[in-house]
């Protein structure tokens, strides 16, 4: 088989990684080697009107000093009910109980539940908010913002841009597409709380295990998302434990049974959480793991510059970005091309997707870009593309995809598909679907792929 390229790419390899014990004969293949230029190393839920009431009161009397804390799982399930697919996808497509001999994919990321409503320029200068800004809030000021939501429409959701990629993943792997399900799970910061009983429960109904156990004294973060009637986004992010990642035995043991190990950006905000991603990616590397990079934000990527590029330069190898955040990354002017961008990364890592919404993607190797054009679609809601596109193309290394092209292309019209719904979850028949529409299986005997130049 050949790589079906737009434009030639000298000694690119895709073939099984052979790192010791990376692999059973019981699991597919996954095939990248890749060339290392460094040393080696919203499930959301709709809430009733009351339901809505009693949470908001519920959350705010506990950030001043309440009742959130003394109420069990059970009781918040109750509160929030389920989501519209999951009962169908925990019944066809759940996980047995017992914890698989390898992850497919094991993500570290921010674990924060998002509370997203619709309100009124009005609502927004009684609270002193500036419009289309992201702020960070303490304890008291998220039982505030919560109580003076009471009455308000708005939703509940395990949220998270990782999380967001890691279920559309699962859901593309599941058992009803192909012999085995995607073993998808993962890893981060949550409180003993019933917020944090809440996001793990959710994300578990979608077929992603959240493997750390839970910070007993801690306060599981949030997001509150509030959109006015043109559509834009006010962001106040309480960030609990959600930022505190600490490296121990449990999460090495995890990594070390892990076949690709996904970082968010976000993660990037406090020195000790980034010392527990060095170590996070050394263990990865010394385990035949995968290592990649979502970018996240391009403000966080130029306040932490020098410590991206520590775990990029030297760990990496697959970067998820935008347009904007491969220009940072580079240190490019916005004048310079994505294409510009994606050539100049994929030097110093070797797999670079940047997404440049309706412009199309490019997919970077060894110093040549691949253009993939849009999927086409009529957006409703473009919040969660680039968690979609990113799935899509963790799908396709997984299942040994060889035409990197044909990779693109699904990944695009997996994130066509969110964009045209409201919501950034791939929901489970789309997910279905376009798996089947795209068989990009390999046989069980597995394939090596080289490409000369």
């Amino acid at each position: 088989m050949a790589l079906s390229l737009l434009s030639p790419i000298p000694a690119f390899t895709l073939s099984a990684i052979t790192a010791s014990n990376a692999f059973s004969s019981s699991l597919s293949p996954l095939y990248l080697s890749l060339y290392h230029p460094k040393p080696t190393k919203t499930t959301t839920w709709n809430l009733r009107i009351a339901e809505k009431r009693q949470l908001g009161l519920m959350v705010s009397r506990n950030d001043v000093g309440g009742e959130l804390d003394d109420m069990d799982e059970g009781e918040i399930g109750r509160i929030g009910g389920q989501d519209e697919d999951d009962e169908d996808f925990i019944e066809a497509h759940a996980n047995s109980s017992s914890s698989p001999e390898r992850w497919d994919v094991l993500g570290l990321g921010q674990a924060m539940v998002d509370f997203s409503g619709v309100v009124d320029d009005e609502f927004l200068k009684k609270l002193g908010l500036e419009k289309g800004t992201r702020k960070l809030i303490n304890h008291e000021e998220r039982g505030n913002v919560l109580q003076a939501m009471d009455g308000c429409s708005y939703k509940a959701a395990a949220g998270g841009s990782l999380s967001n990629t890691l279920v559309a993943l699962a859901r593309l792997g599941c058992r009803s597409i192909t012999d085995r399900p995607l073993n998808v799970a993962m890893a981060g910061s949550i409180a003993g709380d019933p917020l944090g009983s809440f996001y793990r429960t959710k994300l578990r109904r979608a077929n992603v295990n959240f493997l750390s156990a839970p910070i007993k004294d801690g306060t599981t973060g949030t997001v509150i998302v509030l959109t006015t009637p043109d559509a834009q986004r006010t962001m106040l992010a309480y960030q609990g434990t959600s930022s505190v990642v600490n490296y121990d035995s449990c999460l090495a043991s995890l990594i070390s049974k892990t076949n690709v190990f996904v970082v968010e950006g976000y993660l990037f905000e406090l020195p000790d959480t980034i010392r527990t991603i060095t170590k996070a990616c050394e263990e990865a590397h010394r385990n035949g793991a995968l290592v990649a990079v979502t970018a996240s934000d391009v403000s966080c990527i130029e306040r932490h510059y020098d410590d991206f590029w520590e775990i990029v330069g030297n760990y990496a190898d697959i970067i998820f970005a935008n347009s904007d955040e491969a220009r940072a990354f580079c240190h490019f002017s916005s004048d310079e091309s994505p294409i510009s961008a994606t050539r100049y990364l994929s030097h110093f890592v070797p797999f670079v997707s940047v997404t440049d919404g309706i412009n199309g993607s490019y997919i970077g190797v060894k110093g040549e870009a691949i253009y993939i054009p849009p999927s086409p679609c009529v957006p409703v809601d473009t919040c969660g593309a680039g968690d979609a596109y990113a799935s899509g193309i963790l799908y396709g290394i997984l299942r040994g995809v060889s035409d990197l092209k044909g990779m693109g292309d699904l990944a695009a019209t997996i994130a066509a598909t969110v964009v045209g719904q409201q919501g950034t979850r791939l929901r489970v028949q789309d997910a279905v679907e376009l798996a089947r529409s795209h068989d990009f299986r390999l046989n069980s005997s597995g394939v090596r792929t080289d490409v000369g130049s």
